[in-house]
């Protein structure tokens, strides 16, 4: 995926315009994602998922949400695709078994 230079805020961006197409045009995008990560995380705030994504990235929190130093920026993004990965693959296995039942 391509969103000009390394920013979690334009990725996250990018997500969230994914996830709204998705809706509009009757697919899944990123439903549940939220509550996932509330879980994953456990316990929840008042943050949106990209919030959610800082928490599980940066526990001990973070200066400025909209100004992450470069090695934030990066670690936010790898922890971002890591749960990404995570919560697709939970899906599908989920989505997999109550087809099968």
């Amino acid at each position: 995926m391509f969103v000009g230079r390394t920013s979690f805020h334009l990725l996250t961006a990018f997500l969230t315009g994914y996830d709204q197409h998705a809706i509009r045009h009757g697919g899944h995008g990123l439903a549940g994602w939220h509550a996932w990560l509330i879980a994953r995380r456990g316990r929840e705030c008042s943050h949106a998922w990209p919030g959610q994504v800082l928490h599980i990235a940066f526990p001990d929190g973070w200066d400025n949400i909209s100004d992450l130093p470069p090695e934030d920026e990066k670690r936010a993004i790898k922890v971002l695709f890591q749960l990404l990965d995570d919560f697709a693959a939970e899906r599908e296995a989920t989505q997999g078994a109550q087809a099968s039942d």
